[in-house]
């Protein structure tokens, strides 16, 4: 056992040297994974943000009086629609 030790001695400095680069590396790892949480939270944060602008213009159409739903609904199509058009290329429309 004691000749144990004295192999283990001369191996301590590499030993820790490898210990420090694997700290240093787990410790990258663990960086990496938070700024790939983070933009994650940022993406969802923005779809929920769109999403409760949806609802809300839902809300505002159904419970306006006003309004013929139907017609608006109607309305809503046509102007993707043209927008649908606008986006193609000129060579596909001819």
């Amino acid at each position: 056992m004691e000749d144990a030790i004295w192999v283990l001695i001369p191996l301590a400095p590499f030993i820790m040297g490898g210990f420090a680069i694997w700290t240093k590396h787990q410790r990258k790892l663990a960086e990496l994974q938070i700024e790939a949480t983070a933009e994650k939270a940022a993406q969802y944060a923005s779809h929920s943000r769109e999403l409760e602008e949806r609802v809300r213009v839902l809300e505002r159409i159904i419970t306006d009086g006003g309004y013929d739903t139907a017609l608006q609904i109607e309305a809503l199509r046509d102007t993707r629609e043209v927008e649908a058009r606008r986006a193609e290329p000129a060579a596909v429309r001819r």
